[in-house]
C-alpha cells in the first residue's frame, strides 16, 4: 500500500518538473519549451493522483 503512495509522489514530482520544463517556467534542459512535455507531465501528474488516491482508500479501509 505504502509502495503506491511513494511512488504516486514521485510521479507528481517528476510530472511537475516535466510541465514546468515543457511550458517554459523551468530552464537547463532540452525539454524546456517544447509542447509536448508539458502534456506528458500533466497525464504523469494524473498517474500519480490516482496511485496517491488508491493508496489513501486502502488505508482508510484498513486491514481486512
Amino acid at each position: 500500500m505504502w509502495i503506491r503512495g511513494v511512488l504516486g509522489i514521485v510521479l507528481i514530482v517528476i510530472g511537475g518538473v516535466w510541465t514546468a520544463q515543457g511550458s517554459g517556467t523551468m530552464h537547463g534542459s532540452a525539454m524546456t519549451g517544447h509542447s509536448q512535455y508539458t502534456g506528458l507531465g500533466v497525464v504523469v501528474i494524473l498517474i500519480g493522483l490516482g496511485l496517491v488516491g488508491w493508496a489513501w482508500r486502502l488505508r482508510s479501509r484498513g486491514p481486512r
